[in-house]
């Protein structure tokens, strides 16, 4: 199994509005792509191995996409 090194970006204590924090904005749109599976929308699986079996599928179906339209 492969490790992940976790980093927690934390916003500045000195920051008012809105900051743009570093690296999170992938996290993020990399969950807007993958809600927009109607699958993943909702928590219909009952057991945890098939809800990722269907998470890993969704994002194969995301980088075969990238891939195939490189826009």
């Amino acid at each position: 199994m492969e490790r992940v090194n976790v980093e927690i970006v934390k916003r500045s204590d000195h920051a008012k509005g809105f900051v743009v924090l570093p690296k999170r904005w992938v996290v993020e749109r990399t969950f807007a792509w993958l809600g927009r599976c109607r699958r993943l929308a909702k928590d219909w699986e009952n057991l945890n191995r098939k809800a990722l079996a269907f998470l890993r599928l969704a994002s194969i179906r995301l980088m075969l996409r990238k891939l195939c339209n490189p826009a």
